[in-house]
């Protein structure tokens, strides 16, 4: 993907809420012509909201709930906010979950796609992401 177009793709999902793909697409599409790029495809699109990675945190800087889901790492490590979804879904009581459930709606959808979850710990997570369109 050429750089004028990531960029816009960042800028257009980088909110706290989902905006609508064909918002997006067209959009991007309008920043690519104004670049004079080629534009990325719908599925490229999706390719790299699966993969790009999250803003990262400090653990020290997060909540007491949240650092005792993420029991193994310690407080200097920076943590992708995806990864503090899944961890606080997974494994953190109700003050972490809530705090997960507020984070960006791009961190949600990533960890959504992760492995390793618990039933009931995906039903939740499932069940924000309803709520929250993403």
């Amino acid at each position: 993907m050429a750089a004028p177009a990531e960029r816009a793709l960042r800028r257009l999902t980088g909110g706290h809420d989902r905006p609508p793909m064909a918002t997006v697409l067209r959009e991007l599409r309008a920043a690519c012509q104004r670049a004079r790029v080629k534009p990325p495809s719908r599925a490229t699109v999706y390719n790299y909201l699966a993969r790009v990675r999250t803003p990262e945190r400090l653990v020290r800087d997060l909540p007491a709930a949240v650092r005792a889901a993420l029991y193994n790492l310690d407080d200097a490590s920076r943590v992708p906010e995806a990864q503090i979804a899944f961890y606080c879904f997974n494994y953190g009581e109700l003050g972490a979950i809530c705090f997960a459930a507020g984070l960006p709606w791009l961190a949600l959808y990533q960890a959504r796609r992760m492995r390793g979850w618990r039933r009931t710990s995906r039903g939740l997570i499932d069940a924000v992401a309803r709520a929250r369109k993403v």
